[in-house]
């Protein structure tokens, strides 16, 4: 299939871009393109334009410092999971973004992108959910943080209005103490995960990030459970969701594996 026909802008400045997203109501932000593009081409989208964001400047940055890392809209998989300050700063990163599709997509996708696109199977969500990062979005009316907490309104729905762009990402620090863990099961390597489980373990707390189980990225608080007891005390907090890769009780089982397995490889 092809795409509808749609209009393309490619603005030169942030100003610009909110400018002309602002005028046009069914306009859809381009970055890398790996989540919009398949979707224009089966016709599951169809804007009338879109703002291609690309020859903005400085959206491709990463600066980390001892609270966190940051990144631009234009920062794609492959530059963050080589950054070497971005995984010392925090390991979860470059543990997920391994996981994330293939190399090629990975060249061209956006990590701020995938997290706004708001997939459950997707990686990078559950990561921002896990650590408690955040969102800066930008429009006309001026700029405002969105907390992950308050991002993901269902599947494949964010809580950002139509004309607002998604600047940049950031996510907190590992801090002393802490330790991370990742595992994901997917019918090939870099195929969407029919679960993946992240952690972070630390003094005080235990927290534990699900993808691809319930319609939205899900955190679970398993502070205090026993090691042999992690699986089943997630899933009393999940409802796995069936579809055409896993049934919901084969993904319940991936749940009581993953736990398990994460929580000892963050120990």
């Amino acid at each position: 299939m092809k795409p509808a026909p749609f209009a393309f802008v490619r603005p030169r400045s942030l100003e610009e871009a909110l400018e002309v997203l602002g005028a046009h109501p069914d306009a859809k932000v381009l970055a890398g393109g790996q989540s919009l593009v398949p979707l224009l081409t089966m016709r599951l989208a169809a804007p009338a334009m879109l703002v291609d964001i690309n020859a903005v400047p400085d959206l491709d940055r990463i600066s980390c410092d001892d609270d966190g890392v940051r990144i631009g809209a234009l920062v794609r998989h492959a530059a963050l999971l080589r950054d070497e300050d971005a995984a010392r700063t925090q390991p979860l990163l470059r543990l997920a973004l391994s996981h994330v599709a293939h190399p090629t997509i990975r060249n061209r996708g956006t990590t701020v992108g995938s997290i706004v696109h708001a997939d459950a199977a997707a990686e990078m969500p559950a990561v921002l959910a896990l650590l408690g990062g955040s969102v800066e979005v930008a429009s006309v009316r001026g700029r405002r943080t969105i907390e992950a907490a308050d991002l993901f309104a269902g599947p494949l729905e964010s809580t950002l209005a139509h004309d607002e762009i998604a600047v940049s990402a950031w996510f907190p620090a590992l801090r002393p103490g802490e330790r991370v863990g990742f595992a994901e099961i997917a019918r090939r390597h870099g195929d969407y995960a029919m679960c993946g489980v992240a952690a972070l373990v630390g003094p005080e707390r235990t927290r534990v990030a699900y993808l691809s189980v319930e319609e939205v990225p899900t955190i679970v608080d398993l502070t205090g459970v026993a090691p042999d007891d992690v699986g089943e005390a997630a899933l009393a907090h999940l409802d796995p969701q069936p579809d055409i890769h896993a049934t919901a009780a084969y993904r319940s089982q991936l749940v009581r594996v993953l736990t398990r397995r994460v929580l000892e490889q963050a120990a």
